[in-house]
């Protein structure tokens, strides 16, 4: 059942709502007059359109001649055409007066700064917490680094003779980490200025952090490889020698490093005479690690090709697959334009 009233015109039989000298309601208002007090609005609606239809609307296609004497013909009310002075100013094609347009900046451009190590807060931060570990460790330890020297050129025969507390041994090893991040640091800066700047990272720090991962895990299977192989081939006593001068000397490598990344972080030395102080520290490095060897391994016996075998193999074939491996890695992550 229908919620709505029809309100037939009247003249019909059996409906008296209006008087019959009303005349046809010309209007809704006339037509709502007609329903009672109480009519809803859905009945309302439904009364207002039973008396009214909406039909087409037919606009005149006559021209209008309703005009002033003297002028033109009017322009028809349905051409909407601005005139060229409202779309075109002075101002038109200034970015200011259009805010939906980026606008550039006046003048001529400067030239960009340059990126440097200084200027990156992270690595500003990293150099500052390597200076105090240093130095903190110099000044606990000092002794024990005077007598590794002075134990590193003269060898007791015989077993492992020299002590080490535990808390010698974790300033060794806090040491080598931070040799571990300076040689990042310093490949880091290599790669951006010789190889390339962009890569595939969200932030140029990982790059930073997958070769300081890299470093680490080059020492550890260094000391796992040193290890496994003098043990086996040397005996507990002299392997536990070299494994000492071999961690003072990875510590030491990170000490000698580390001023030649200062220098060019603060005082823009040359990053050619950088990689040039580097390959002397490595190679000096690697000359008291042969002559270590020898010493505690073949100098009984005077075996200096065995002494060459043994540095080839556990010495020069880790460094290159170590130099090769960042090598491919850097490409495998660089964005070639």
């Amino acid at each position: 059942m229908q919620d709505s009233i029809f309100v037939e015109p009247p003249g019909i039989v059996g409906i008296d709502l209006v008087p019959q000298q009303t005349a046809r309601p010309q209007t809704p208002y006339q037509v709502l007059r007609l329903l009672p007090k109480d009519a809803t609005p859905a009945q309302q609606d439904s009364a207002i359109q039973s008396w009214f239809s909406p039909d087409e609307i037919h606009y005149s296609e006559q021209p209008d001649t309703l005009h002033l004497p003297g002028e033109g013909i009017p322009r028809d009310l349905k051409e909407v055409h601005l005139p060229q002075y409202y779309k075109e100013s002075y101002f038109s094609n200034d970015t200011i007066f259009h805010s939906e347009i980026g606008g550039g900046r006046y003048g001529v451009a400067g030239d960009p700064i340059p990126k440097t190590l200084s200027s990156d807060n992270l690595i500003t931060g990293l150099l500052i917490m390597c200076f105090l570990i240093i130095t903190f460790a110099f000044s606990r330890i000092s002794d024990f680094f005077l007598r590794q020297i002075k134990d590193f050129f003269y060898t007791q025969k015989g077993e492992h003779t020299m002590t080490e507390t535990g808390n010698e041994i974790r300033m060794q090893l806090v040491i080598t980490a931070i040799t571990c991040l300076t040689c990042a640091l310093l490949y880091y800066l290599y790669t951006t200025h010789y190889v390339d700047d962009t890569f595939i990272f969200a932030t140029e720090h990982t790059l930073l952090g997958v070769v300081f991962l890299i470093f680490v895990v080059y020492f550890f299977l260094k000391y796992l490889l040193y290890t496994a192989v003098n043990k086996v081939l040397f005996g507990n006593g002299r392997s536990k020698k070299f494994l000492t001068s071999w961690i003072f000397m990875a510590s030491m490598e990170g000490v000698f490093l580390f001023p030649a990344l200062l220098l060019q972080a603060y005082f823009q030395f040359p990053v050619q005479n950088v990689a040039y102080y580097c390959f002397g520290v490595v190679f000096f490095i690697k000359l008291l690690t042969f002559y270590k060897s020898y010493i505690i391994f073949f100098s009984q016996k005077g075996l200096y090709m065995q002494n060459i075998l043994y540095f080839c193999a556990l010495e020069m074939v880790p460094l290159l697959s170590l130099w090769g491996g960042l090598a491919v890695i850097v490409n495998q992550a660089r964005v070639i334009f």
